[in-house]
């Protein structure tokens, strides 16, 4: 194998690893917020924000940075099929074009089967689109040290086409310094955690870029 072979088989493969490093960091995305749209943040205590007062939780900070009314509609403790459950009357009620979903947490801890979480989200994800509401899912990570986001999220997102936060709860949960308890936050961590969906919303087109 000749040295000119080898470096044109280099950059090829430089080439063709770029390609797909695009590729995977392509986000579906979403239409632009319209004025005096609402957003509903629906999940469980790291929506809620537990452990925090009610203007340092992620749907208030999001708030602030979006201008636009966010519904703080977190329960603790709950798992994708009690959120199943009080999805609709929530978006009945609060009528929002813009669903946040940030769910999954307590069923991992629970070791709830996998196929039923995805389920139990799925169904939520057609609820929400069926009434012509946009979703931005945000990834819980697996239930091991320092584990990455499991990977059921991303199948969701690109079986339904909608933008995936994917990376801020697991980094967050690695780090004590943005964490009151084992599993939830504190007011840096929530404030890290809004910032975070602020720019995936901006990057998918449903808020103005910066």
């Amino acid at each position: 194998m000749t040295l000119l072979y080898i470096r044109q088989w280099s950059h090829l493969m430089a080439i063709l690893f770029s390609a797909l490093l695009l590729n995977g960091c392509q986000q579906h995305k979403l239409p632009e917020l319209k004025q005096g749209a609402v957003i509903l943040a629906f999940g469980d205590s790291l929506t809620l924000g537990y452990g925090v007062n009610k203007e340092q939780s992620y749907p208030s900070i999001l708030g602030q940075l979006s201008a636009f009314k966010v519904i703080n509609a977190g329960v603790s403790g709950e798992t994708t099929a009690l959120g199943l459950k009080r999805l609709e009357a929530v978006l009945e009620k609060h009528q929002p074009q813009l669903l946040i979903l940030f769910e999954g947490g307590n069923d991992i801890l629970q070791k709830v089967p996998l196929e039923t979480i995805q389920q139990n989200l799925a169904q939520m994800i057609e609820l929400a689109q069926a009434k012509h509401i946009s979703v931005l899912l945000i990834g819980i990570p697996e239930k091991k040290l320092f584990g990455d986001t499991e990977p059921l999220y991303e199948e969701l997102a690109d079986l339904y086409k909608i933008p995936l936060e994917g990376d801020i709860v697991a980094t967050l949960m690695t780090r004590a310094s943005m964490k009151s308890d084992f599993v939830h936050f504190n007011a840096l961590g929530y404030q890290t955690l809004a910032e975070a969906i602020y720019k995936t919303l901006q990057n998918s087109g449903a808020l103005p870029g910066s």
